[in-house]
């Protein structure tokens, strides 16, 4: 296998721009075919982005013989189906967060793959820039031992940070699995896991909308087996002038501190402070994206496994259960 081709099952606004033309802009990468219900829908976004074919079906579209990896980035209810005729077909897979509808569907996804299946998990925050900087920093002791971390996400109603949908999907529950938490929490608890390594035990509290029945105030502790703890709390029903959206690290010389959707890092090494600033890529997915091809072509090793999402999904449900 010299080339991955790629075709893209939910070629949505997600694949829009984060993730869908990254495809072709990655050495050894291209996009063959991609597969929306919508039959013009499909067509529009084929034709727009130059992709040779278009389908209105998942079986339909693993019938070409040109595809060898597929990109899921349908709603997180049909993640279980379609990965499993994925991997039936002997597809490599990218598989879009939160990997399952919940963590019993992604246990089971887990107890079906083997050594022969290739899957990444599209927790691409770990290849931005600003966050391998967070954890250059950590490698390199810059605040001392870690002794703890705080995430705090305060958004109002109507909040800038999560994409807008028609229908919006993401706060069915049925498709969702739970809302805005469920949404958007997989990246931040997979980079803490990137950061502070496997998890001894975690514990959650969570208060459901009435209207949506989605859980909109999560409140979550996590200890790690390093002896890092960690608190989070994720409010999406905040008053409009506190929104906030903070990630605190803190060491027994100092704190580093971040956005999860800016691109600066602050170092507080002992009361002298220092700013790191980045330029994330037109295609934020493009660095992870530029990972899996590697590991798929045998020339790096998988940037996020299968497992992580599995934790990831454990523990959300864990603090919303």
């Amino acid at each position: 296998m010299n080339t991955i081709n790629w075709g893209i099952i939910g070629a949505g606004d997600v694949a829009e721009v984060k993730s869908g033309p990254a495809f072709n802009k990655v050495a050894n990468s291209k996009l063959v075919a991609v597969m929306r219900r919508n039959t013009a829908k499909a067509e529009d976004f084929a034709k727009r982005h130059n992709v040779p074919f278009w389908y209105d079906s998942v079986d339909d579209l693993l019938k070409n013989p040109e595809i060898n990896a597929v990109y899921i980035a349908t709603p997180p209810n049909t993640h279980l189906a379609i990965a499993k005729k994925c991997l039936a077909k002997n597809k490599l897979i990218y598989l879009e967060k939160p990997i399952a509808l919940n963590y019993k569907e992604a246990l089971e996804l887990e107890k079906i793959v083997n050594d022969s299946h290739k899957i990444v998990v599209a927790h691409y925050r770990r290849k931005l820039p600003a966050f391998v900087k967070v954890k250059e920093l950590l490698e390199a002791n810059a605040i001392g031992k870690v002794q703890c971390a705080q995430i705090n996400i305060f958004q109002a109603k109507e909040n800038k940070i999560i994409a807008q949908t028609e229908d919006q999907w993401r706060l069915n529950p049925a498709v969702s699995g739970g809302g805005y938490f469920n949404d958007i929490a997989p990246h931040q608890i997979d980079l803490l896991l990137n950061y502070f390594g496997e998890i001894e035990s975690f514990h959650g509290f969570a208060t459901a909308n009435e209207v949506h029945n989605v859980h909109d105030l999560v409140n979550g502790i996590i200890r790690f087996k390093s002896g890092v703890q960690f608190q989070g709390i994720w409010n999406f029903n905040a008053n409009e002038n506190e929104t906030k959206d903070e990630c605190k690290i803190y060491g027994e010389n100092g704190t580093i501190t971040f956005s999860f959707y800016g691109e600066k890092v602050y170092l507080n090494n002992n009361g002298k402070e220092e700013v790191f600033t980045f330029k994330n890529p037109e295609n934020i997915q493009h660095p992870m994206i530029t990972s899996a091809v590697a590991y798929f072509l045998g020339k790096e090793q998988n940037p996020c496994v299968l497992q992580n999402g599995v934790t990831v999904m454990q523990v959300i449900d864990g603090f919303i259960n």
